[in-house]
Protein backbone atom coordinates (compact mmCIF):
# COMPACT_ATOMS: atom_id res chain seq x y z
CA UNK A 1 0.00 0.00 0.00
CA UNK A 2 1.07 3.37 -0.62
CA UNK A 3 1.73 6.24 1.90
CA UNK A 4 -0.82 8.72 0.29
CA UNK A 5 -3.72 5.92 0.38
CA UNK A 6 -3.13 5.57 4.17
CA UNK A 7 -3.14 9.53 4.55
CA UNK A 8 -6.02 9.67 2.52
CA UNK A 9 -7.76 6.68 4.45
CA UNK A 10 -6.57 8.70 8.10
CA UNK A 11 -8.17 11.68 6.60
CA UNK A 12 -11.69 10.25 6.43
CA UNK A 13 -11.39 7.95 9.36
CA UNK A 14 -12.93 8.74 12.84
CA UNK A 15 -9.95 10.72 14.86
CA UNK A 16 -9.04 7.97 17.24
CA UNK A 17 -8.34 5.18 14.20
CA UNK A 18 -6.61 7.69 12.27
CA UNK A 19 -4.56 8.26 15.21
CA UNK A 20 -3.87 4.45 15.47
CA UNK A 21 -2.98 4.56 11.49
CA UNK A 22 -0.64 7.53 11.38
CA UNK A 23 1.16 6.41 14.38
CA UNK A 24 1.81 3.33 12.91
CA UNK A 25 2.42 4.34 9.71
CA UNK A 26 5.10 6.69 11.23
CA UNK A 27 6.66 4.48 13.48
CA UNK A 28 6.95 1.73 10.34
CA UNK A 29 8.28 4.67 8.21
CA UNK A 30 10.97 5.49 11.03
CA UNK A 31 12.03 2.56 12.86
CA UNK A 32 10.58 -0.48 10.94
CA UNK A 33 14.53 -1.61 10.79
CA UNK A 34 15.49 -0.84 14.99
CA UNK A 35 14.45 -2.89 17.69
CA UNK A 36 10.76 -2.79 19.67
CA UNK A 37 12.72 -0.60 22.13
CA UNK A 38 13.59 1.57 19.32
CA UNK A 39 10.09 1.59 17.78
CA UNK A 40 8.53 2.13 21.01
CA UNK A 41 10.30 5.23 21.51
CA UNK A 42 9.74 6.84 17.99
CA UNK A 43 6.16 6.35 18.97
CA UNK A 44 6.43 7.81 22.32
CA UNK A 45 7.99 11.11 21.11
CA UNK A 46 5.18 11.30 18.70
CA UNK A 47 2.86 11.35 21.18
CA UNK A 48 4.41 13.51 23.79
CA UNK A 49 4.45 16.03 20.99
CA UNK A 50 0.29 15.41 20.25
CA UNK A 51 0.06 16.45 23.99
CA UNK A 52 2.34 19.51 24.00
CA UNK A 53 -0.12 20.99 21.16
CA UNK A 54 2.55 22.38 19.72
CA UNK A 55 2.30 20.24 16.69
CA UNK A 56 -1.15 19.70 16.31
CA UNK A 57 -3.59 18.55 17.92
CA UNK A 58 -3.73 15.43 16.83
CA UNK A 59 -1.69 12.21 16.29
CA UNK A 60 -1.83 12.73 12.58
CA UNK A 61 -1.24 16.33 12.70
CA UNK A 62 2.04 15.95 14.21
CA UNK A 63 3.35 13.43 12.28
CA UNK A 64 2.03 15.38 8.57
CA UNK A 65 3.78 18.72 10.18
CA UNK A 66 6.14 20.07 8.01
CA UNK A 67 9.80 18.40 7.90
CA UNK A 68 8.87 16.64 10.92
CA UNK A 69 8.39 13.43 10.52
CA UNK A 70 9.09 10.63 7.48
CA UNK A 71 5.43 10.98 6.56
CA UNK A 72 6.00 14.11 4.59
CA UNK A 73 9.71 13.42 4.51
CA UNK A 74 9.51 10.59 2.01
CA UNK A 75 7.37 10.75 -1.17
CA UNK A 76 4.00 9.78 -1.34
CA UNK A 77 4.41 7.37 -3.81
CA UNK A 78 6.30 4.96 -0.72
CA UNK A 79 5.19 1.45 -0.54
CA UNK A 80 4.55 -0.01 2.74
CA UNK A 81 5.15 -3.26 1.33
CA UNK A 82 7.14 -5.45 4.46
CA UNK A 83 4.03 -6.65 5.75
CA UNK A 84 5.88 -8.48 8.94
CA UNK A 85 7.33 -5.17 9.51
CA UNK A 86 3.58 -3.14 9.47
CA UNK A 87 2.14 -5.67 11.84
CA UNK A 88 4.66 -5.07 14.11
CA UNK A 89 4.38 -0.94 14.05
CA UNK A 90 0.56 -1.47 14.23
CA UNK A 91 0.80 -3.79 17.27
CA UNK A 92 3.70 -1.42 18.71
CA UNK A 93 1.66 1.76 18.14
CA UNK A 94 -1.51 0.62 19.42
CA UNK A 95 0.24 -0.79 22.66
CA UNK A 96 2.27 2.51 22.93
CA UNK A 97 -1.28 4.93 22.84
CA UNK A 98 -2.42 2.34 25.84
CA UNK A 99 0.79 2.96 27.70
CA UNK A 100 0.07 6.85 26.76
CA UNK A 101 -3.44 6.72 28.08
CA UNK A 102 -2.14 6.02 32.02
CA UNK A 103 -1.94 8.49 33.90
CA UNK A 104 1.58 10.10 33.21
CA UNK A 105 3.44 8.74 36.75
CA UNK A 106 2.21 5.27 35.23
CA UNK A 107 3.18 5.39 32.08
CA UNK A 108 6.38 3.39 31.00
CA UNK A 109 8.47 6.23 29.02
CA UNK A 110 11.43 5.29 26.96
CA UNK A 111 12.85 8.02 26.62
CA UNK A 112 11.49 10.27 29.50
CA UNK A 113 11.36 14.08 28.19
CA UNK A 114 12.35 13.72 24.28
CA UNK A 115 11.06 15.79 21.84
CA UNK A 116 13.16 14.87 18.87
CA UNK A 117 15.35 12.05 17.25
CA UNK A 118 17.61 11.78 14.57
CA UNK A 119 19.05 8.94 12.36
CA UNK A 120 22.63 10.76 12.37
CA UNK A 121 23.49 8.34 9.03
CA UNK A 122 20.87 10.27 7.18
CA UNK A 123 20.16 13.50 8.55
CA UNK A 124 22.26 16.27 10.64
CA UNK A 125 19.79 18.77 12.14
CA UNK A 126 20.44 21.95 13.75
CA UNK A 127 18.95 20.46 17.12
CA UNK A 128 21.47 17.85 17.31
CA UNK A 129 23.51 19.46 20.12
CA UNK A 130 20.69 19.43 22.50
CA UNK A 131 20.95 16.72 25.17
CA UNK A 132 20.74 13.63 24.44
CA UNK A 133 18.28 11.69 26.35
CA UNK A 134 19.15 8.13 25.22
CA UNK A 135 20.71 6.03 21.67
CA UNK A 136 18.53 4.10 20.58
CA UNK A 137 19.56 1.37 17.51
CA UNK A 138 20.28 3.93 14.90
CA UNK A 139 18.61 6.91 16.78
CA UNK A 140 19.54 9.52 19.07
CA UNK A 141 16.60 11.24 20.82
CA UNK A 142 16.88 14.69 22.12
CA UNK A 143 14.66 16.84 24.88
CA UNK A 144 15.09 19.92 22.29
CA UNK A 145 12.56 21.98 24.34
CA UNK A 146 10.44 20.68 27.20
CA UNK A 147 6.92 19.62 26.21
CA UNK A 148 4.05 20.14 28.56
CA UNK A 149 0.89 19.25 28.08
CA UNK A 150 -1.56 21.56 27.17
CA UNK A 151 -4.66 22.43 30.00
CA UNK A 152 -7.46 20.51 29.02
Amino acid sequence: MKLAWILWLASVLPPQTADSLCLSTTVYLEARNQSVRGQQAVAEVALRRRDSGLWGDSVCDVVTARKQFAPTLVPPSTRLSNTEAWAEAVTIALAAERNWALPPGKRQEIVPGASHFAAHAIASPSWRTAYQVATIGDHTFYKVQSLKPRRS
